[in-house]
């Protein structure tokens, strides 16, 4: 009988590209693998299986050139990968090592074998239940059970794994070889660069010697722990129940701060270690992830940014003309005159417009040219306008200044100290804070939001209004989220006040970077005597999507159709709340829809309906940012599929412990709503 070791091996891992042909002292990790399991008396031929992918040329270049075989076969169908393999060499007992367990030792490899055809059986591993170190892992079975397995099972599942049916189908005979002592919580594989470090250190402290067995490897971490310890952390066998997209975050966090450049998009807002984190797809209100699974996105939409819907057709074909006849040339592009023409069409009370391609640019852009034009530098705010030093500039001091616009506890590390007191925040709907702050302070601009969690009382925004008159300060609405989503233009327009300049943004591109600050010309002539300039400012695709969306949404009356919409969300949440016994708050703009438990594990049960809804298809959590793809259909098929989680919640609200159905760490908190 036969016997071929195949050794699976690629350069595309999720968690560590390329670790394949990473060096250890100089030597490809994958080189350190095969000679110790050349050592192996029972294995007659060695082969290495890797996948078509061009990046693997390396990698197969470098096996050949030591002598094994080496074959291609299918990136994700590692079983037919086998299948090929031990059928072109003609195997009638396969050994399957894993490319990520240079450790591998060929006496343990060899007594496995032989405890196999002792028993006569179809398998035979060393991992189920796991007793030996993460990375001692062996597998043997006959050809022919491979063959059986290969025809019978498609779940993407078994043939990503090649193992499962194997292990679990009735008509496979197997054995388990076990160690005596428990060792599975020891981690001498490779999937991060934590791990790779842990094993550069021992091949380091054995030096030439290339051939030591599990034993040395056990008593070392015994007698040097500190060696071993960059990896305790990380769980055995996590690649196999995480996603694509779930492995990329993990690799993301290494080389990234923070793992993205946005906050609101970060896996831990929403389900650690579950999140798929990355989209391959999205059109209409649905998302695919990195590895095909589709969900209808009941959850923020891009942040906000597509109220028509991902891949709006017209928006689209717009962009691709523009990619076709040039974005960016040493002329400038004609739509942002068209652009700004349009703006002050929509608001009358507007001269002039400036633009930028994010909200946080286009905060900053309108509170230097406020400045400059008041003469005075302080500034009283009232919600989220980026991330710049002038607001964070808030914090100094006193920590808990931005609690109630952003996030609480937030340190201004970064951002000078002689910005300190330039910066105050107020409250919504309190006039007598905001006049107190006039009152003691030299105060030339105000910067709020309409409206985020609630409206105005009281008359708020015409009182406003008016101190800003009296006392000659630059009053800025911030519309870059609102604006769009319940009138033609900015929310202001609703409740008839006019501010001295606006912001607008998100909605506005429908997916595409552009935002814009529009003001009366008195204050916009200011941007003259200050430097405000950008190269990518000028680029062509975000003034000719803004251009497109404002016209498809003022044809269909988007704000309309995702304010009812999201009106009947809302309502529909408060049924489901009574029906179920819970207590909720909603809040927020009718088409930024939001609700929270009023109840201590608030967030505990926000993370557990992102982990069900999330198995049911869908993108979820306790809030909706509506587009025009949101129909009846979609809508109703939400509440069917969100009804029982709200009752998984009620049990859970009765004394059954929330941590005993969440997979994982609760969510982190958000922004914080206006008060």
């Amino acid at each position: 009988m036969k016997t071929v070791a195949i050794v699976q091996a690629r350069m595309g891992s999720s968690r560590l590209p390329g670790k394949t042909m990473k060096r250890i002292n100089g030597v490809p990790m994958i080189e350190l693998l095969l000679g110790r399991l050349a050592c192996s008396e029972e294995i007659d031929q060695i082969i290495v299986a890797t996948s078509d992918d061009s990046r693997n040329e390396v990698l197969i270049e470098h096996v050949r050139k030591l002598g094994f075989a080496c074959e291609q076969g299918s990136e994700n169908d590692v079983m037919a990968r086998y299948f090929q393999a031990a059928r072109a060499h003609a195997a009638d007992l396969v050994v399957r090592i894993t490319g990520d367990c240079p450790f591998v030792d060929p006496a343990l490899v060899d007594e496995i074998i032989r405890e196999f055809k002792m028993a006569e059986v179809d398998y035979a591993s060393n991992t189920n239940p796991p007793t030996y170190p993460d990375g001692m892992d062996v597998e043997v079975f006959t050809y022919g059970a491979l063959e059986k397995a290969s025809a019978e099972t498609s779940s993407v599942f078994d043939r990503e794994h090649v193992t499962p049916y194997l292990r679990r189908a009735e008509h496979f005979s197997r054995i388990s070889i076990e160690n005596e002592e428990d060792l599975s919580d020891l981690r001498w594989t490779v999937d991060e660069q934590a791990d790779f470090n842990v094993i550069e250190r021992v091949f380091s402290h054995f030096g030439d010697d290339k051939n030591f067995s599990w034993q040395r490897i056990l008593k070392l971490q015994r007698t040097h722990p500190q060696l071993f310890a960059d990896n305790h952390e990380y769980k055995r066998n996590e690649g196999a129940t995480m996603g694509t997209g779930q492995k990329l975050w993990k690799r993301a966090k290494q080389i990234i701060p923070g793992g993205n450049m946005l906050l609101s998009k970060r896996a831990e807002m929403f389900l650690p270690d579950q999140w798929p984190a990355y989209f391959s797809k999205a059109k209409g209100c649905k998302v695919w992830d990195l590895d095909g699974n589709e969900y209808i996105d009941m959850l923020i939409m891009g942040i906000g940014t597509n109220t028509l819907g991902y891949g709006d057709p017209e928006v689209d074909d717009a962009v691709r003309k523009t990619i076709d006849n040039g974005n960016m040339s040493t002329f400038n592009c004609p739509e942002e005159v068209y652009l700004a023409e349009k703006l002050i069409e929509l608001h009358p009370w507007a001269d002039m417009v400036r633009f930028a391609r994010s909200g946080g640019e286009a905060n900053a852009v309108a509170i230097r040219i406020a400045r400059a034009a008041s003469g005075r530098d302080k500034v009283a705010i009232c919600g989220y306008h980026g991330w710049h030093d002038w607001y964070l500039a808030a914090n100094l001091g006193d920590e808990k200044n931005l609690a109630g616009h952003l996030l609480p506890g937030l340190e201004p590390k970064g951002v000078p100290a002689n910005l300190r007191n330039t910066v105050f925040p107020f409250n919504y709907n309190n006039f007598a804070e905001l006049q107190a702050l006039v009152d003691a302070h030299e105060i030339g601009v105000i910067k709020m939001e309409v409206s985020r969690n609630r409206g105005p009382e009281d008359n708020f925004l015409h009182k406003v209004r008016e101190l800003a008159t009296q006392h000659g300060i630059v009053l800025i609405f911030d519309e870059c989220t609102s604006g769009f989503r319940q009138t033609s233009g900015g929310l202001h327009k609703l409740y008839g006040v006019e501010p001295d300049m606006a912001m607008f943004g998100k909605a506005m591109g429908n997916g595409y970077a552009i935002t814009a600050t529009i003001g009366r010309r008195e204050v916009m002539e200011a941007a003259q005597s200050t430097f405000i300039s950008s190269t990518f400012w000028t680029e062509r695709i975000g003034p000719t999507a803004a251009l497109k969306t404002l016209e498809v949404m003022e044809r269909v009356k988007s704000w309309e159709t995702i304010t009812q919409t999201g009106m009947d969300i809302t309502n529909r949440w408060q049924a489901l709340a009574r029906k179920h016994e819970l207590s909720i708050t909603t809040s927020g703009l009718p088409s930024l829809t939001g609700f929270a438990f009023n109840h201590p594990d608030n967030l505990a049960f926000k993370t557990l309906i992102t982990q069900e809804m999330l198995n049911k298809g869908y993108l979820a959590g306790t809030s909706v940012y509506v587009c025009t793809q949101h129909t009846p259909e979609v809508v109703d098929s939400y509440f069917a599929a969100l009804d029982p989680v709200f009752g998984l919640v009620k049990e859970c609200e009765a004394g059954r412990p929330v941590s005993e159905v969440l997979k994982g760490p609760v969510c982190h908190g958000g922004f914080k709503r206006l008060n």
